[in-house]
């Protein structure tokens, strides 16, 4: 499975921005699918992820009320929308899939596939 990772860019703080990734491959298992970040110096920590069938969403509490994470099940492609972004969200981006189902689906050690990072830069 491949995971390719779009939409990082320079935004001022305040503004907004889309990242997609989309899914691709011959036939794998998508439970759930998240996005993470790693700023420079920092470990990678999770940011919102989304159980495929929908019925769950995780979300980081530094990015509660200002992302939100969706997927588009025929065109297989997830979309965290981040809004009022700070100076502190600057960090490289990265999609992620678990492919089974476990009990903490959104910790780290639960995704298998990684996407290639995007980076992401708030200005002040």
């Amino acid at each position: 499975v491949q995971l390719q990772a779009s939409g990082g860019g320079l935004v001022q703080a305040g503004g907004s921005l889309r990242l997609s990734c989309h899914l691709s491959g011959r036939s794998f298992t998508t439970y759930a699918v998240a996005w993470f970040r790693q700023a420079p110096g920092k470990e990678r920590e999770i940011v919102a992820g989304i159980r495929w069938s929908g019925d769950s969403v995780y979300y980081a509490d530094s990015v509660k009320g200002r992302f939100t994470i969706s997927r588009d099940n025929p065109n297989l492609t997830c979309y965290p929308q981040m809004t009022s972004l700070k100076p502190e969200d600057t960090a490289v981006y990265y999609c992620a899939l678990n492919p089974r189902s476990t009990r903490d689906w959104y910790k780290l050690s639960a995704f298998d596939f990684w996407g290639q990072g995007t980076l992401v830069t708030v200005s002040s």
